[in-house]
């Protein structure tokens, strides 16, 4: 029960957080230069046109009245039509939305699988070269920018070795998982998909897995000096269990927190991953959107990323209150 409120209030907050993204969104639009209408209509418009399209736009009624019209409509699901595109602002962005879910869930699965077992060998080994070269590689990958390292795997990999595609998403995670579900043979279409999503994930991953090998290690050596550590090790119980029964296990606890602030940051921060690959997802729309003054999109782009980054945040409070006892729910 106690969990059930701790978990309402969460989500009261996450309403208040995403009615703030809105409001800040909604006037963006009327603090940066130029109008929309420049936008849509010809460069040659006579002003009784400019003023017909103010009206359609509701443009033209009072600051207040276009903020009440514009949360009622996202209430409705309307987050307006795009007239640079040609279709609903909704069906747009909701149409790039599994492409940055793809790259950053990628990106975090690329992150886990090297991270932890990095941090838990650098630990386990204290000033050996393996700790020396997880040491190394975590402030090369907190250290180098994302654009700069995609280009490079690019270069090196795609034009020089000619192993992954230097672009696009042309094969994703649903064409595999339907091959494999109706039984076709889906090992060409599982290569097809790593030589586009791998080094786009590795470029967004690479400073999510330094931090989390850092911490990983931190974690572990903190663990490891505990009291009920020694308590183990002098009751006769092997070194393994030791380590990942029992010092891992409360090194997770952390871990499991950065993890899902991680994921949010890497849907509203893909951007710049998207532009390097031309990912077709929310980053490469809103870059898009921000070029050819695209406002619906824009705004609905930057409010689905704000409410994935507040749900992410409410499902990663859930676990953690799940798995550490200790959570007072205040």
């Amino acid at each position: 029960m106690a969990l059930g409120r701790f978990l309402l209030k969460r989500v009261l907050q996450g309403v208040l957080v995403v009615w703030g993204v809105i409001t800040v969104v909604f006037g963006l639009r009327f603090v940066t230069p130029g109008s929309p209408i420049n936008a849509i209509a010809p460069l040659d418009a006579s002003q009784e046109t400019r003023r017909a399209i103010a009206r359609e736009l509701g443009l033209d009624q009072p600051l207040y009245v276009q903020y009440v019209q514009y949360v009622g409509d996202l209430l409705r699901g309307d987050m307006g039509f795009s007239y640079i595109k040609g279709q609903e602002a909704a069906t747009l962005v909701f149409s790039k939305l599994p492409a940055t879910l793809e790259l950053a869930v990628a990106a975090t699965v690329v992150a886990i699988v090297i991270s932890i077992p990095l941090g838990v060998l650098s630990a386990t080994r204290r000033n050996e070269p393996v700790d020396y070269g997880a040491t190394l590689f975590s402030l090369g990958g907190i250290s180098t920018p994302n654009f700069w390292l995609g280009i490079m795997l690019v270069l090196v990999f795609s034009v020089e070795l000619d192993i992954f595609r230097t672009s696009g998403r042309g094969v994703n995670v649903g064409d595999v998982v339907t091959a494999i579900w109706t039984g076709d043979p889906f090992l060409d279409t599982l290569v097809a998909w790593l030589t586009f999503i791998t080094l786009p994930a590795i470029t967004l991953g690479t400073y999510f897995t330094a931090l989390i090998t850092r911490l990983t290690r931190s974690g572990m050596l903190d663990q490891l000096g505990q009291s009920y550590v020694r308590a183990a090790r002098a009751k006769g119980l092997p070194e393994t269990l030791v380590r990942y029964k029992h010092a891992l296990r409360n090194t997770l606890i952390p871990v499991v927190t950065v993890l899902g602030l991680q994921l949010g940051t890497l849907i509203g921060g893909a951007v710049i991953t998207e532009a390097v690959f031309a990912w077709p997802g929310l980053g490469t729309l809103v870059i898009d959107s921000i070029n050819l003054r695209d406002w619906p999109a824009l705004q609905g782009s930057l409010i689905v990323i704000g409410a994935g980054f507040v749900v992410v945040n409410i499902l990663v409070d859930a676990v953690y209150a799940y798995v550490n006892p200790q959570v007072v729910y205040d």
